[in-house]
């Protein structure tokens, strides 16, 4: 099959959950003898390869504002892809929906993952989030299959706009605890000494709550809040002025290094209000990690009974569930041990790559 992959920054992934999915599955479906593109944005890389661990990467512009940068990348990515041809064209996220039709018209089947809501996310303008709503009619009315890695949001579509979509789970690698324990040293951290957090920085994650929350904890562990975020300055700084020496801001950070932050955490905390499946929170719980999440229902669906849950945006119950952790270290190794057995029957790659190559294929016979 010759299979396109629309809608994200690229890969190698040094961004988001999107990225991350695309570079797992596109390497996997390369490796068994399929055609497989990733269209990159140009402005995201500095070094350009023609070609990834046996997949083609096809760079193109954008017009690089917080507005309009994934639309115009999409819609040139479309373009390029009708042009050169393609079995299936796999966008990811409904925002990216608006030029499925003329991927359609040109004969290439779309497969869409949906991602979660994104007019709800306190970064958009009236504007953006009316365009996002409009984005998810378009998905469900031109894409051949729309793809969910939740199951609220498969719920949603089917309510709201009447449309079936597959479930197919996001993935998570299993990482032995204790991963390359000696690149912490450059991070001022000790192995199982410091609490981690890894998102996007912007407000409905909720760093701003955890901070508040840790500087109400007694311990002498340290806070681990990894990520950064464009177009976010304002907030980041804000995050950055608290008096707290124990809370840290490393950045953004990918690869071993951030498979070792989560191998060797005592606990990691997603506080997020807004989204679908985050990444981050499957990764930790593959890395063995207790994880503490608010409990709204994509955290409650993907982690289940193998973590611990906290009222989303009370900080005051997030502040009593972080001092409960720090004094309850035996249950915070039984959590570990139920994380890893979930990403192990639930998360794999290797059965989600199978999902998808059998979605493609009946997509492009139909």
């Amino acid at each position: 099959m010759k299979i396109s992959f629309l809608g994200t920054r690229g890969i190698p992934a040094n961004y988001g959950g999107f990225e991350t999915f695309v570079e797992e599955v596109a390497v996997r479906l390369a490796a068994k003898g399929h055609d497989v593109t990733v269209y990159c944005r140009s402005t995201h890389y500095s070094e350009r390869l023609d070609t990834y661990r046996g997949v083609r990467l096809v760079y193109q512009s954008t017009i690089h504002t917080k507005h309009l940068d994934s639309i115009t990348h999409c819609f040139v990515s479309t373009a390029h892809m009708v042009l050169h041809g393609a079995d299936v064209g796999c966008y990811c996220s409904s925002g990216n929906s608006a030029f499925t039709w003329l991927a359609r018209m040109f004969g290439v089947k779309v497969v869409l993952n949906t991602d979660g809501l994104e007019w709800e996310r306190a970064k958009w303008n009236r504007a953006a989030k009316a365009y996002f709503k409009f984005a998810e009619w378009l998905a469900a009315k031109f894409s051949n299959v729309l793809i969910a890695d939740s199951r609220v949001i498969k719920e949603y579509y089917k309510e709201k706009f009447n449309r079936d979509t597959t479930f197919v789970a996001y993935g998570a690698d299993v990482v032995e605890r204790g991963f390359k324990r000696e690149l912490l040293k450059d991070f001022g951290v000790e192995p199982e000494k410091y609490f981690l957090f890894v998102s996007r920085l912007e407000p409905e994650n909720n760093a701003h709550q955890l901070v508040k929350a840790f500087e109400g904890v007694k311990t002498d562990m340290t806070l681990l809040i990894v990520g950064s975020a464009p177009f976010a300055d304002d907030y980041i700084r804000e995050l950055k002025s608290t008096k707290d020496v124990r809370i840290k801001f490393p950045g953004g950070l990918y690869g071993d290094i951030y498979k070792a932050l989560q191998a060797n955490a005592y606990v990691y905390v997603n506080a997020m209000e807004v989204g679908g499946t985050h990444p981050a929170i499957l990764e930790a719980m593959g890395a063995g990690n207790c994880v503490l999440v608010s409990d709204i229902a994509y955290n409650v669906e993907a982690v289940a009974h193998a973590g611990v849950s906290f009222r989303t945006r009370e900080v005051e119950d997030l502040r009593e569930k972080l001092q409960w952790l720090v004094d309850n270290p035996e249950e915070v190794a039984r959590y570990r041990k139920i994380a890893v057995e979930r990403v192990k029957a639930e998360y794999d790659w290797d059965q989600i790559t199978d999902d998808y190559e059998r979605i493609f294929a009946e997509t492009i016979a139909g």
